[in-house]
């Protein structure tokens, strides 16, 4: 009897070492099933990845275009301040040659009177003054007077309106003078009004 009670003890042992090594077997086999498929975290993490890739090219894209046009705009930027700078420039010259070219009717005239015999030595003294005074100004405005007498003629800056044969001048220079000519920078405000030697 004590014998058959051992063997069911041993039985029931042997039992529940059988049951322990299939559940032991059944979880290895999930393991190994697990290990073949993907998890769904594993999935989940791959469409993520693929998310961030396009969307980092999107932004890549959308920085190259903001970086093209800022190009773009800085250069029609610094274009239009050199135009800007250059129209400003040419205005200032321009209303120069306007106001001056007005002054030379007056020069000329008051180099005339200068001409003029006068008996009035402090009236002469006088103009000689203000005629330097007009000469300083002229030369603040960097305005220079045209080479003219003896110099070869050149139609760019010379009105020839007469030609002079047995001139101590040699041939194609000017040999005289009716009106001066003026110039601002390298500007022509009034050309030079001149005869020519042939």
């Amino acid at each position: 009897m004590e014998e058959n009670k051992i063997n069911a003890e041993e039985l029931e042992e042997a039992k529940e070492e059988l049951a322990e090594n299939d559940a032991a077997e059944e979880n290895s086999e999930d393991i190994d099933n697990e290990a073949d498929e993907p998890s769904l975290d594993e999935d989940d993490a791959a469409s993520e990845y693929n998310d961030t890739a396009s969307q980092f090219e999107e932004l890549e894209e959308k920085l190259n275009e903001a970086n093209d046009k800022y190009l773009r705009l800085f250069a029609e930027f610094d274009n239009f301040r050199k135009r800007t700078a250059k129209e400003k420039t040419e205005t200032y010259q321009n209303a120069s040659v306007q106001c001056i070219e007005k002054l030379l009717t007056v020069i000329d005239s008051f180099e005339r009177s200068l001409e003029a015999d006068c008996t009035d030595e402090n009236f002469k003294n006088g103009m000689q003054l203000i005629w330097g005074q007009l000469q300083n100004f002229l030369t603040q405005m960097n305005v220079t007077e045209v080479e003219a007498l003896g110099a070869e003629f050149d139609p760019n800056v010379h009105n020839a309106i007469q030609q002079q044969e047995d001139t101590d001048y040699a041939s194609n220079h000017v040999c005289a003078v009716f009106q001066k000519g003026y110039m601002l920078g390298d500007k022509l405000i009034r050309p030079a009004m001149v005869a020519v030697a042939v």
